[in-house]
């Protein structure tokens, strides 16, 4: 069953970076961003993945988590968090599972061919383990504004 706002988010338990299992259940208290893109080091995911990187700082302000999530292993993952150096957790979902748990497995197209992909959407779950807010098909420019914007506004509220 895929999630909807407003609704508890269905605790999960997944694999990160750095050696860290992330489960829902254990971030309780603090509010919770997944962001889930396409694939590492692609020029889109790399300026998205900066972004949040730059603004992690006001996050943990807002007393909020950033979680990355793709279908990459973790060897794709731990370079591409190096390389950027980061400082939030990547999160490998080879069997899709947190992927077919927020419905961001979308048909796309690329050069005329179609495929099954990962749909570049974000999801900020509230300190109660409710979701709050989604964006889906998000285009990067101007998006962790957005997404910092209403991560302070529910840790104000």
């Amino acid at each position: 069953m895929a999630v909807s706002l407003n609704q508890p988010v269905v605790d999960f338990t997944a694999q990160a970076t750095s050696g860290v299992e992330v489960s829902l259940s254990a971030l309780k208290g603090k509010q919770v961003v997944l962001y889930f893109y396409p694939k590492d080091s692609t020029p889109g995911c790399t300026t998205e993945g900066q972004g949040f990187r730059d603004q992690h700082q006001a996050f943990l302000a807002a007393n909020t988590l950033i979680f990355g999530v793709s279908r990459d292993g973790m060897k794709s993952h731990e370079n591409f968090k190096c390389k950027q150096e980061f400082p939030f957790e990547l999160i490998s979902d080879k069997d899709e599972s947190l992927c077919q748990l927020f419905d961001v497995i979308k048909l796309k197209k690329l050069y005329g061919k179609e495929y099954m992909g990962v749909d570049r959407s974000t999801f900020l779950i509230g300190a109660d383990g409710v979701l709050r807010q989604e964006w889906r098909g998000v285009k990067v420019p101007g998006h962790v504004d957005a997404v910092l914007a209403a991560a302070q506004a529910l840790n104000k509220g």
